[in-house]
C-alpha cells in the first residue's frame, strides 16, 4: 500500500536523493543546461517554503520514501488573447528506479490532480523533456496529451 504525504522542510535532503537519478538523466542528455552537482537540498527547501507549491512524498508499506511530486498552483490572469485560468502545474515527478512500474507515479499524479481540484484548478499541466521517452509514455498513458512543443537551438 502506497501512502502519500505532504513534505516538510525536514524532507529536503530526502527529496534531493530521490531526485538524483532523474537529474543524472538530465545532465547526461543536456549537459549544456544542467550541472552535475546542484545544491538539490537547498532547491527543495525553497520549493517546500513557496506558498503556491505543495510537495508530495510517496512511501511504500514499510515507510520507505519511493517517489515525490512537486505541484505548483498557477493563476493566469488572462489577456486580450487568452482566457484567465487556474492550473496545477506538475513541476517535477520522480520515482525510485527500484519502485518503477509499481503504481507509485500514478498515485503521485492522482495526489496532484486532487490537490488541483481542491484549489479550484481547471487543468493539470506539465512539461517533459523530449529525450525522456519513458516519462512521455507515462504521462500519455495517464491521460495527458501534448499541448505545445518548445524547441531550442544553440547559437
Amino acid at each position: 500500500m502506497t501512502k502519500i504525504r505532504t513534505a516538510t522542510a525536514d524532507d529536503a535532503a530526502l527529496l534531493a536523493r530521490l531526485n538524483d537519478h532523474v537529474h543524472a538523466l538530465h545532465v547526461e542528455h543536456r549537459p549544456d543546461l544542467f550541472t552535475p552537482s546542484p545544491d538539490a537540498a537547498a532547491h527543495f527547501e525553497e520549493q517546500i517554503a513557496a506558498p503556491a507549491v505543495t510537495v508530495f512524498i510517496a512511501e511504500s508499506a514499510d515507510g520507505t520514501a519511493v517517489g515525490y511530486a512537486v505541484a505548483r498552483i498557477v493563476h493566469w490572469p488572462g489577456n486580450t488573447f487568452a482566457v484567465p485560468d487556474d492550473v496545477v502545474y506538475l513541476d517535477q515527478l520522480a520515482v525510485s528506479p527500484d519502485a518503477a512500474r509499481t503504481g507509485i507515479g500514478s498515485a503521485l499524479l492522482d495526489a496532484v490532480r486532487a490537490h488541483g481540484r481542491t484549489a479550484g484548478c481547471r487543468r493539470l499541466t506539465t512539461a517533459v523533456w523530449h529525450f525522456n521517452t519513458p516519462a512521455r509514455a507515462f504521462y500519455e498513458s495517464a491521460g495527458l496529451a501534448p499541448m505545445n512543443q518548445q524547441m531550442d537551438q544553440l547559437l
